[in-house]
């Protein structure tokens, strides 16, 4: 008996020094140890655009508490991902808008084919096959469409007694009717590039979508294929000769490459002309004004009518998780909730239609696009081929058709000569270069040292004694790397970033940064980790707590900052971001008047840069 009761004692000792062990273990974790372990929690995702951090991203976190997501905004540009990729700072989840496969081929190996997985299967197969490469994987995924097409002055149409268009005749019927009682019956903002890439794809929707023009777009998107792709002799030549056409029947001319939208929908608003190429917020916008406006769709020569959509985003996911079980399974649950329903809806603007590619998400129309209800029933909703190519040479080629200058068969020669011509060698000037990389995953002791850097730098730049920044500031591209003016300007967010200054008391800039990281009404809210400010010049403690931050400390210069001190302050922030902060004129902001990316961009240009060190400016408690 005394035996076993020693042989227990001697266990029950021995599991103690165990437990007192492995917690001496933990206890003794490195400082670079606990950030690894953060790092790998940490799904990063990358959103093209400062809105769908507003909305998009709080919503795709709140769906997912047990997952660590930080938002970045990156960029609306390829190239920007390929730069990433090539210096080894490729993010875990890529959100584009301005996307082709074609451009998008550099990237292929280094992202997962989503081919099998419950997400792509939810795509209906129309849509679908513009993203499949030519061996059948699937590496990017569209959400929900935006719906261009013809917004319409059906009160103008009242008016006169001219009957709505229903078919290409009676499109050109009613612009032939207009213009005799003095009104344009068509014009657009073909200064822009993508008006005039848009229009010559959406008469031709029809053919483009055809066994011929599919089998034309996936060997011109074949991410395998090294080789330069040019039109086809089947489908493309017929585009021209429709583009032709209607820039006769709609007395397109050089004075409408001029147009930019404000012009457009300024005469839209004044009823000098009937009909613009706009989307279905143009009908909302005017609605709201008390305009009588519809939307209808390209009408197709051959008699079907088509809507030309862009998608919201693409999105796309680095294979290395494929590397790490966990990690993977953590970034699908993100890539499940980013596609749902829910989130599509949180996509749009407010009042707008959901127009999603899935399966899994019921068509949602408002009466901004009821007209065209039939056109999206019938799957007729054509995405727009988008290569930086066809951006570039369309406006050259359509742009010329207008002036007068080509002719059909002139525009065909001269679209498929740039397609086919190689691309001169980049004589890109190196104007930065960075010696060390930075992480860019926000960290509770120290925050995100990427963003440090740049705040850091800045900070400099502006000649302030204090900076803060929205934490969607910077791209966190900061990477052992030498960075064209390109590159060097994408290290900047990409929508809107200004810059606010004044002088305050050490009191006021409390309440300031207490506004950045508790949130204010009408204004930004954090809603995890790596949405809270960064700051420079100063060294700040948050507590958290079940979601929501609290500001408890402020030092500056390792001391406490003091109430009566005078700093110079220079916030970061796009103008709605600060909007709630101007409110109060007595506040005393001045500038906001230039971007930061124009600042840095001048800064980075100059000659003779440097990236200031990273600090430890939050601790998380």
């Amino acid at each position: 008996m005394k035996t076993k009761t020693l042989r227990r004692l001697v266990s029950v000792l021995a599991a103690l020094v165990m437990a007192v062990s492995l917690l001496a273990g933990c206890g003794t974790k490195t400082a670079e140890q606990v950030q690894q372990q953060e790092d790998a929690q940490t799904i990063q995702v990358y959103l093209w655009s400062t809105s769908l951090y507003e909305t998009y991203a709080p919503y795709v976190q709140s769906q997912l508490p047990d997952v660590n997501i930080e938002f970045i905004v990156g960029n609306n540009d390829l190239d920007f991902y390929k730069f990433l990729q090539e210096n080894g700072g490729l993010p875990d989840i890529i959100t584009c808008c301005r996307f082709s496969l074609h451009d998008a081929a550099p990237l292929k190996d280094s992202l997962m084919n989503l081919a099998m997985t419950n997400e792509a299967g939810a795509v209906y197969n129309t849509y679908l096959n513009s993203f499949k490469n030519e061996d059948g994987s699937v590496n990017w995924l569209p959400v929900c469409a935006d719906a261009h097409g013809f917004v319409v002055n059906r009160s103008l149409f009242e008016q006169y007694d001219i009957p709505l268009p229903t078919d290409y005749v009676s499109f050109v019927a009613a612009c032939q009717a207009f213009e005799k009682v003095g009104i344009r019956g068509f014009t657009s903002d073909y200064t822009y590039d993508y008006t005039c890439m848009e229009t010559l794809q959406g008469l031709s929707a029809a053919e483009l979508t055809t066994t011929a023009g599919r089998k034309w777009r996936t060997t011109y998107s074949d991410p395998a294929s090294t080789a330069r792709v040019g039109l086809d002799d089947t489908v493309w030549p017929g585009a021209f000769e429709r583009m032709e056409q209607f820039i006769q029947d709609t007395h397109l001319t050089a004075d409408d490459l001029a147009l930019n939208y404000d012009d457009v929908t300024g005469m839209f608003r004044n009823g000098e002309v009937a009909m613009y190429f706009g989307s279905s917020a143009g009908v909302k916008m005017f609605q709201d004004e008390g305009i009588d406006t519809i939307f209808l769709p390209f009408f197709s020569q051959n008699g079907e009518p088509w809507i030309m959509t862009t998608p919201y985003f693409q999105v796309a996911l680095n294979r290395d998780l494929e590397q790490d079980t966990a990690r993977r399974e953590k970034a699908m649950k993100v890539l499940n909730v980013m596609l749902s329903e829910e989130a599509q809806n949180r996509i749009v603007a407010d009042g707008q239609d959901v127009l999603s590619y899935s399966q899994n998400v019921p068509l949602r129309l408002t009466e901004y696009l009821k007209d065209a209800r039939d056109v999206v029933e019938e799957n007729h909703m054509y995405i727009r081929i988008a290569s930086n190519d066809f951006f570039a040479v369309s406006k050259d080629v359509v742009s010329k058709m207008i002036a007068g200058e080509y002719t059909a068969k002139q525009a065909y020669r001269a679209f498929n000569a740039q397609l086919l011509a190689e691309d001169a060698p980049a004589d890109e000037e190196i104007v930065l270069t960075s010696g060390k990389s930075y992480s860019n995953v926000f960290h509770k002791n120290g925050g995100n040292a990427s963003f440090s850097v740049m705040a850091n730098t800045l900070r400099g730049v502006y000649g302030t004694d204090v900076l803060i920044a929205a934490a969607n500031s910077f791209t966190g591209s900061v990477l052992k790397a030498d960075y064209t003016q390109k590159m060097a300007a994408s290290m900047i967010m990409p929508n809107g970033l200004l810059a606010y200054q004044r002088a305050m008391t050490g009191a006021e800039l409390k309440e300031l940064v207490r506004a950045y990281v508790e949130g204010c009404e009408g204004g930004f809210v954090p809603f995890n980790r790596g949405s809270l400010p960064v700051v420079s010049g100063i060294a700040v403690e948050v507590k958290e707590a079940s979601g929501s931050y609290t500001l408890t400390g402020i030092t500056r210069n390792g001391q406490p900052l003091r109430d009566d001190d005078t700093v110079t302050v220079t916030c970061l922030a796009t103008a709605k971001q600060m909007a709630p902060l101007l409110a109060d004129k007595s506040a005393g902001f001045t500038g906001g008047d230039q971007q930061v990316k124009s600042t840095w961009t001048e800064y980075v240009s100059g000659g003779g840069a440097a990236l200031a060190e990273p600090e430890n400016y939050m601790t998380l408690r």
